[in-house]
């Protein structure tokens, strides 16, 4: 079986869409379908179902999936481990984080120190995260601790607190500090469930008999910000984020005791090949162990 035909396979199964899988690919859809139609012949089954211009996985084609991605993946192992024999250096890392706050002032000092490595950084909840370092999509993952998983290792880095951050003019804009059963008596905009932040606030409140139903829910904490900024209502956020505000309009709350309060680590995948960039950058994070404010 070809490499080139696993890698046309690749792109129609994620995309699920032959035109927009052969513009990724930079050839015509007419040389794609035939590429396909060819795998097809050698495996002996349909990959896809066709209905019109919608297409889905067949359940062979659902098992040949999870093969090419483990075969492709071994290969590019394969060429990281024989470029560093060669003294080479990938020059690419894809990171997944929970908030880029958490890496602001690592991603500066590594790329002064490492200026020849790109690092493209996407902000992800961290099950998304998680499941990018097992689908091979992710080199390393910044999240908040424990992840608990066989397949992964967990370094830790710091300690997260969270602050209530509310307008000015709020009532609570002068306190020293935020129970957190006040918390119930105001309005608040909060991440939506499955953001760890989230999960941090509630399970402290539930700790405590506190059920929090905010307003609104918003997926980031910009648009969490606004929402304070319009007097909609306050926010619950990492202090590593808030420390970074640069606005008169609002006040930063420390949270009083029992404060939610988590690890921040690294994440990676146990039996991944750690090619120079990446080690490099785990090494940066490690000695530093501290929050990015």
């Amino acid at each position: 079986m070809e490499h080139r035909l696993l890698d046309y396979f690749l792109a129609v199964a994620e995309e699920l869409h032959f035109t927009k899988a052969a513009d990724r690919l930079g050839i015509t859809q007419p040389t794609l379908s035939h590429q396909i139609r060819l795998l097809e012949q050698e495996v002996g089954t349909p990959l896809f179902h066709r209905s019109g211009k919608k297409i889905h996985l067949t359940q062979p084609g659902t098992i040949l999936l999870e093969h090419t991605r483990r075969i492709l993946h071994e290969l590019e192992q394969a060429k990281l481990e024989i470029g560093q024999i060669a003294g080479l250096q990938r020059g690419r890392l894809q990171i997944g984080c929970s908030g880029n706050h958490l890496l602001t002032d690592a991603l500066i000092s590594f790329h002064r120190q490492y200026p020849g490595i790109e690092l493209n950084v996407v902000e992800l909840a961290t099950e998304e995260t998680r499941d990018g370092l097992l689908g091979n999509r992710l080199d390393l993952g910044v999240v908040f601790l424990p992840l608990e998983d066989e397949q992964l290792i967990n370094l830790p880095l710091y300690d997260e607190e969270l602050v209530l951050v509310v307008s000015r003019s709020h009532p609570f804009s002068d306190f020293t500090a935020v129970k957190l059963e006040q918390l119930a008596e105001i309005p608040l905009v909060l991440f939506q469930p499955k953001f760890f932040v989230r999960q941090m606030i509630d399970t402290a409140c539930h700790a405590v008999g506190l059920s929090l139903k905010p307003v609104m829910e918003l997926s980031t904490m910009e648009s969490q910000m606004q929402m304070v900024q319009q007097h909609v209502g306050g926010t619950v956020l990492p202090a590593s984020y808030a420390g970074m505000l640069d606005s008169p309009g609002v006040s930063v709350i420390p949270l009083a005791e029992p404060a939610p309060r988590k690890k921040v680590g690294l994440v990676y995948r146990k039996h991944t090949f750690m090619d120079p960039s990446l080690q490099a950058f785990i090494e940066h994070l490690a000695s530093s162990r501290i929050p990015a404010r």
